[in-house]
């Protein structure tokens, strides 16, 4: 408990804890309704307050761990089930933060999940409803129609006899205008055609300013892991990363804009460690199919550096890179010193993240950070700037000094 004893709460907070508190007396003789509302509450939260552990958390594991130790495993990630309660069972009888002391902790599977939602293709689903609302109006105006359309036929009857006669006579007085004007008119003399002046190419693009603020980098939220069904050593993870719908390479997940990112981490990384946790993603990668599902951006992680003559066997030990605990998913990350505009898509062919990533390294304090001396493009440059949120939080691992981060 020592290290929950040291985290600081806001006014804010604090009233919100009293508030999960009561409602967790609460829980303990709740009807199914409840628990469905808490299970939505807590679809998009690591702890009760979002990602900042506390007592709350304690107080809802006390009140529902009874209740999840005798649910089956339908009632726990089947269609119907309460995944998210279970999550926060998982994470609570296992945070080394809340420390808390269980003398028979409830078997939790995270690989057993029956039941995964569907992703909704955001493009399609606004498509659908245009289309929908289009056939909506269309309904509409065709009631309408109908409705004046037999008032309308006897004028209409009675107006066309009169405009063809109308019609008739314009006719003649147009044909006898046309004939006499054709007799009267001088021909012009054919103007010689003027060649066309060639258009000189247009001067290539400027090249983009060398640095590492080139890549999109921001705070991600994992709201859901599992093993890659074809592929041992990886992970497929859904991670809110602050996109807009309709974002191409989206989905909708628990009212979320999310994209697939697969990853090489399965077996360097727990994947209960992988759940409901925010992490730092690069955005502008061009995405791959790896094993057959796309994936759309890259999750940042630690590791030993290779030394000179060392093969790279990939065994680790992997520490993922931490935003701090208040950064909100899609919160723009960059380098001090270095901050400016990312690409939209990084070209493969300009190599941008095999420029830059070389610098990427961590610090005696952990922090993540950039050594612009490792880039022989930047010229002389020196200096390490540190890997910060939007908000001046800044990046850190759990225990690797000096490592590579890619």
């Amino acid at each position: 408990m020592a290290a929950l004893e040291a985290l600081k709460y806001t006014p804010a907070e604090e009233t919100e804890i009293q508030q999960w508190i009561t409602r967790a007396d609460s829980l303990k003789a709740a009807a199914p309704a409840d628990l469905d509302a808490l299970n939505t509450d807590l679809a998009t939260r690591t702890t009760v307050l979002g990602t900042k552990p506390s007592k709350a958390d304690i107080a809802v594991y006390e009140a529902v761990a009874p209740l999840v130790k005798a649910w089956s495993p339908e009632e726990r990630t089947g269609q119907q089930g309460r995944p998210n309660i279970v999550r926060l069972v998982d994470f609570v009888q296992n945070s080394p933060v809340l420390g808390l002391t269980v003398s028979e902790k409830i078997p939790i599977d995270a690989d057993e999940i029956l039941y995964v939602k569907p992703p909704v293709d955001a493009k399609a689903e606004k498509e659908r409803l245009k289309k929908e609302k289009a056939a909506a109006a269309a309904a509409a105006a065709a009631a309408t129609a109908g409705g004046a359309a037999q008032t309308l036929v006897d004028r209409t009857k009675e107006a066309a006899a009169v405009v063809a006669d109308k019609a008739v006579a314009a006719k003649d007085a147009v044909v006898e205008a046309v004939e006499g004007a054709t007799a009267a008119k001088p021909q012009k003399e054919k103007k010689e055609k003027k060649e066309k002046q060639k258009r000189a190419p247009a001067p290539p693009p400027p090249p983009a300013v060398l640095s590492p603020c080139l890549i999109d980098l921001r705070v991600g939220h994992i709201l859901k892991a599992i093993k890659h069904p074809e592929a041992d050593s990886l992970y497929v993870s859904t991670i809110a990363m602050g996109d807009k719908p309709g974002t191409d390479d989206t989905t909708e997940y628990e009212g979320q804009v999310c994209r697939t990112v697969c990853s090489g981490l399965n077996g360097l990384v727990p994947l209960e460690e992988m759940q409901g946790r925010k992490v730092v993603v690069v955005c502008n990668l061009k995405p791959v199919k790896m094993r057959g599902i796309k994936s759309s951006a890259m999750v940042l992680a630690a590791s030993p550096k290779i030394k000179e003559g060392e093969v790279d066997d990939h065994k680790g030990p992997v520490e993922l890179v931490n935003p701090p605990a208040d950064a909100k998913a899609g919160e723009r990350v960059y380098f001090e010193g270095w901050q400016g505009e990312p690409e939209k898509v990084l070209n493969p062919k300009k190599k941008v993240w095999e420029t830059f990533q070389p610098g990427f390294t961590t610090t005696d304090a952990l922090e993540v950070a950039f050594d612009a001396g490792v880039v022989k493009e930047l010229e002389g440059k020196t200096g390490l700037g540190k890997l910060v949120t939007e908000s001046g939080g800044v990046c850190t691992v759990k225990s690797l000094t000096g490592a590579q981060v890619r």
